[in-house]
């Protein structure tokens, strides 16, 4: 991990403050935004920046922030890695658009033929390209309608979709996903997760029961012969980084085979070597019908596909999928690049290192501050629940407290869960060894000073 980092080797990769956090011409860019951009798009720390690589995000003030956030688990493989830069360059001098929909352009079927290898299983597999994340989940859903004849949508407690109007209707967080924007798109059913750290009868029996009363809920109150999907994160994102205990996903895939249900994998944030494997549903050898996938698929450009069974993905007739942008040819070169770096420098093997590396330090230091009631994830996608001492009482007081002093030390770090009690941490994958130790380091000197 401390080899020369892609993203502008000519920035250092330490850990560097010339002003507080934020800095003063930080400070005057916000007040333009607050003038030019509507209020309902938030900020997590006001830094603004001028340039990023490796685990190194430097600002407008000079300011040099260790990234333990990777733009949401975007920039996996680093800010401006050279093979992203290199083949967006490339292409961007050959031409920027056509809309495949009107001519189409070799990169797109190629990045469809590596996720059809890359993603778990080895049958046929088609892939389809779009935008964003959410694009990516509605558009699983409707190949699943169209697939099944069937209309109904299983989603679960915790659960992160998007933001359109139905993947709203996906994602269980009210605020501030959804305040105030609804009616939301109907069809839609909530089931219970395997939260191991709440759940009632105890971790030992949580994949178990919890899987015991999806299929209730499913059989009783819906009916199975009507579900088309069941959607399904196998590491929650933005519900606080929740790995479902082991054994559910697997039991649930196996109710989606028996009753002809869609089982999607939603790896938008958990794809692309981030926990360790190319894609989590490997870690317990779940292969999903659908595959979803975004954010560290690019390297930073907007991409995002649907993958899967190739009798499901072209049961959706021509001309229903699709978009102008949709796999623009710039983002599909990226894609090839990103995908490149990763095989080269194996950031899935990187990804287990720095799990090994930050499970070890926080779960010491879990040991000295009783705040910390979980510290769960796997590879670079590691969280710690922040709870009233000796109990399960969510601390998102604590947690916000831990965030900001992290970040007036130049540690960006970004919360999370349903209440806001998460601190997740998302680390390039090529971030130096040091840093990542040295943010371990501000980390655990703000956990002391708020707990």
């Amino acid at each position: 991990m401390d080899a020369a980092q892609p993203g502008g080797p000519s920035l250092p990769q330490e850990r560097r403050l010339v002003t507080a956090i934020p800095g003063p011409k930080s400070r005057e860019l916000t007040e333009r935004r607050s003038r030019a951009v509507a209020r309902g798009v938030s900020t997590t720390l006001p830094v603004f920046v001028t340039r990023a690589g490796g685990g190194i995000v430097e600002d407008v003030d000079g300011n040099a922030l260790i990234d333990f956030g990777s733009g949401i688990a975007v920039t996996g493989v680093g800010n401006s890695a050279e093979p992203v830069v290199r083949r967006a360059r490339e292409q961007l001098e050959r031409f920027t658009h056509t809309c495949f929909m009107v001519t189409p352009y070799e990169s797109y079927v190629a990045v469809a033929e590596e996720l059809n290898r890359l993603t778990p299983g080895d049958h046929d597999k088609r892939s389809a390209l779009f935008n964003s994340g959410a694009e990516a989940v509605e558009n699983a859903v409707k190949i699943a309608r169209a697939a099944t004849r069937r209309q109904a949508v299983v989603v679960f407690d915790h659960a992160y979709h998007g933001r359109t109007n139905l993947t709203m209707a996906l994602t269980a967080k009210n605020m501030p996903y959804k305040e105030s924007f609804g009616p939301f798109a109907p069809e839609v059913y909530r089931v219970p997760l395997a939260y191991p750290f709440r759940w009632p009868g105890g971790a030992a029996n949580c994949a178990r029961e919890a899987a015991a009363q999806v299929i209730d809920v499913i059989t009783t109150q819906v009916g199975a012969d009507n579900v088309a999907a069941v959607v399904i994160e196998p590491i929650l994102g933005e519900g606080g980084f929740i790995e479902p205990a082991r054994g559910f996903l697997p039991r649930i895939a196996q109710f989606c085979r028996t009753h002809g249900i869609v089982f999607v994998a939603d790896e938008i944030q958990t794809g692309f070597c981030r926990t360790g494997q190319w894609f989590a549903c490997e870690d317990e050898g779940v292969v999903p019908d659908l595959v979803t996938t975004a954010k560290g698929i690019a390297g930073g450009l907007p991409l995002a596909a649907v993958t899967g069974r190739a009798e499901i993905m072209d049961a959706a007739h021509v001309g229903g999928l699709g978009g102008t942008y949709g796999g623009n040819p710039v983002a599909c070169a990226a894609a090839l690049g990103a995908i490149e770096e990763m095989r080269a420098s194996a950031l899935d093997a990187a990804a287990r290192r720095i799990g090994a590396v930050m499970k070890a330090r926080l779960s010491a230091l879990a040991e000295a501050h009783p705040v910390i009631g979980e510290v769960r994830g796997r590879g670079a996608m590691i969280a710690v629940e922040l709870v009233a001492p000796g109990t399960t009482d969510p601390a998102p007081a604590v947690a916000a407290a831990v965030a900001k002093a992290c970040h007036a030390e130049g540690l960006l770090v970004l919360t999370a869960g349903t209440y806001g009690n998460v601190l997740r941490f998302l680390p390039p994958l090529v971030i130096p060894e040091r840093l990542l130790v040295e943010g371990l380091d501000v980390l655990a000197g703000a956990v002391r000073g708020v707990a």
